[in-house]
C-alpha cells in the first residue's frame, strides 16, 4: 500500500501541485534523467547552448548586464566555447546587494524574494523565478531517485531556515501531510527537544531523512545515548546538505540509523550544485550549472587543485547568477564514476573560505587542523573554534560527564602545535553552543580568512 501511495504522489499529486505553481519540474526532471547518461562532450555542448541563451537574455533584458556588456564591448554572440565565459567579471555578494533591482529581468514574472542566512556577515537578498525553482527541484528530485526513494515516501526534514519555518500555514501543513513530509525545526536542540525528535522519527518510520549533517548526527548520538534503537525503522538513506559533512558525522548517522548517507552540495543562492550517487561520487548538476574553480587572483585552476567555487546557473534568466563567487572551496576530478553517469565529479568539497584558519607564519590550513586535536580528547560533548585574530583563538566546549580538568591545557597545546606557540588560546566551558540563525552549526569560524 505504501508503494502505491508513493506512486500516486510522485506520478500524480506532486506533478499537479507543480503545475498549479506554474513550474516545469516534471518535464525538467525527465530530461535530466535522460541527459545524466550523456557523454561529457554532449553535456558541454548543452551547457554552451544554454549559456548563449542565458547571456543573450541578460544582455537584452537585464539592466545590470546590458550596461556591463556595453562597457566591456561584449556580446553574447561572441561565446563560442565555454572558456569564453572567463571574459566576464565575477558576480559577488556586494554587487548583488548594490544592484538588486538592476539584476531583475524586465521580462521577469512571479519573482520570489529569498535570502541567505548571513552566517559570515550581512544576509544576501536576491530573487528567484519559476524557471530556477523548477530546475532546482528537478535536480534534487533526480538525485533522490538515485537512492531508490521518491517524493511521497515518508520523509523527516531537520531544517532551520526561517523561510520554511515561517511558511507553516494550513495549506503548507496540508501539502506536507499529503506528501508525507514532516519538519523538525533545527533551531533548538535541547535534551527535551531531542527526546521528542527521536520519538517522532520512531513513530514516523521514514524512508528518508533530510537536513543538516550536524543536526541529524546529533539526533543519532542522542538516540544512542538514550538507548533508543533507530536501525530497525527502515530508513533507506539520509540526505545531508548546507554544511560540510565530516567523517564522524557520516559514521554516527550510518551506525545509528543503519542507512547510507548521501551528501548534497549547494545553497539558496547558487542552487543545487552537486549530489552524491550510491557509488560515492559527487556529481555536478551539469545541465544547469557551470562550475569554475579559481585561485585567490581569480584565475581558473586545473582539476585536482583546490579553488573557490564560481557558479553560473543556466536557469536564472530572470535574476542571473553569472560567474557568482560562492566563497566555498572545492577540488574538481577528471575521473568518471562506476555508476556510468557522464555528469562531472567534485573530488572534494573542503568548505567555506571562512572554514580555514591561518597560522602565525601565514600558512593557510583547513579548519580540520584544529578540529581533530579537540575531537581526539575524551569528555567533550560539543565544541566550536573561533579564530578572532592571528594571535587569539577562542574555543567553546560543552563538557561531558568524564571531561578531565586538564582538558583546557590539552586543547591549548594541540592548537598551538598547529597555529604557533605565540597564539593565545582561550578555552571556555559552556552549557550549550548555539547554532547559526539559519539552524546550521559551524565547528570552525575564522574572522581572519574572509570569504
Amino acid at each position: 500500500m505504501s508503494n502505491l501511495y508513493t506512486k500516486l504522489v510522485s506520478g500524480l499529486i506532486f506533478p499537479f501541485h507543480e503545475h498549479l505553481k506554474h513550474h516545469s519540474t516534471v518535464t525538467v526532471r525527465k530530461q535530466m534523467e535522460d541527459s545524466q547518461w550523456w557523454s561529457r562532450d554532449r553535456l558541454e555542448a548543452l551547457q554552451l547552448e544554454r549559456l548563449r541563451s542565458l547571456l543573450t537574455k541578460a544582455q537584452d533584458h537585464v539592466p545590470y548586464y546590458r550596461d556591463l556588456f556595453s562597457r566591456l564591448s561584449f556580446s553574447a554572440k561572441d561565446i563560442n566555447v565555454l572558456n569564453d565565459l572567463q571574459r566576464l567579471p565575477f558576480l559577488t555578494k556586494p554587487i548583488i546587494r548594490k544592484n538588486q533591482e538592476q539584476l531583475k529581468s524586465e521580462k521577469a514574472e512571479r519573482l520570489a524574494r529569498f535570502n541567505t542566512g548571513g552566517s559570515s556577515g550581512e544576509p544576501l537578498i536576491f530573487f528567484i523565478g519559476n524557471e530556477r525553482v523548477s530546475h532546482d527541484v528537478a535536480a534534487k528530485w533526480r538525485a533522490t531517485r538515485w537512492w531508490n526513494v521518491d517524493i511521497g515516501d515518508p520523509e523527516i526534514v531537520v531544517w532551520g531556515s526561517p523561510i520554511e519555518l515561517s511558511s507553516q500555514d494550513r495549506i503548507r501543513q496540508f501539502r506536507d501531510r499529503l506528501l508525507r513530509t514532516q519538519l523538525l525545526p533545527a533551531f533548538e536542540m535541547s535534551e527535551a527537544k531531542l527526546d521528542g525528535f527521536v520519538e517522532t522519527i520512531r513513530r514516523t518510520r521514514p524512508a528518508m531523512l533530510f537536513g543538516y549533517p550536524s543536526s541529524i548526527s546529533l539526533i543519532a548520538r542522542h538516540a544512542e545515548k538514550r538507548g533508543r534503537p533507530m536501525s530497525d525503522l527502515g530508513v533507506r538513506v539520509a540526505f545531508v546538505t548546507a554544511e560540510r559533512l565530516y567523517d564522524h558525522q557520516r559514521e554516527d548517522i550510518t551506525r545509528v540509523f543503519g542507512c547510507p548517507v548521501a551528501n548534497g552540495y549547494g545553497g539558496r543562492d547558487a542552487g543545487f550544485i552537486a549530489h552524491q550517487c550510491p557509488q560515492g561520487s559527487m556529481h555536478l548538476t551539469a545541465e544547469d550549472i557551470i562550475v569554475e574553480l579559481v585561485d585567490q587572483e581569480g584565475n581558473v585552476v586545473p582539476s585536482g587543485t583546490a579553488g573557490e567555487v564560481v557558479v553560473t546557473h543556466l536557469a536564472t534568466s530572470e535574476f542571473p547568477f553569472i560567474r557568482y563567487r560562492t566563497g566555498d572551496v572545492a577540488v574538481m576530478s577528471e575521473g568518471s564514476c562506476a555508476c556510468g553517469r557522464g555528469l562531472p565529479i567534485l573530488q572534494e568539497i573542503q568548505g567555506r573560505t571562512t572554514d580555514f584558519v591561518i597560522a602565525v607564519d601565514g600558512t593557510i590550513m583547513h579548519g580540520l587542523a584544529v578540529v581533530y586535536p579537540i575531537r581526539d580528547i575524551p569528555g567533550i560533548a560539543s565544541f566550536k573554534v573561533v579564530q578572532e585574530t592571528l594571535e587569539r583563538v577562542v574555543v567553546q566546549i560543552v563538557p561531558g560527564i568524564d571531561c578531565a580538568p586538564e582538558v583546557e591545557t590539552m586543547i591549548s597545546k594541540g592548537i598551538k602545535a598547529r597555529l604557533g606557540n605565540s597564539v593565545d588560546v582561550c578555552v571556555q566551558r559552556v552549557s550549550e553552543i548555539p547554532c547559526e540563525k539559519s539552524g546550521k552549526f559551524r565547528y570552525v569560524q575564522s574572522l581572519v580568512v574572509q570569504g
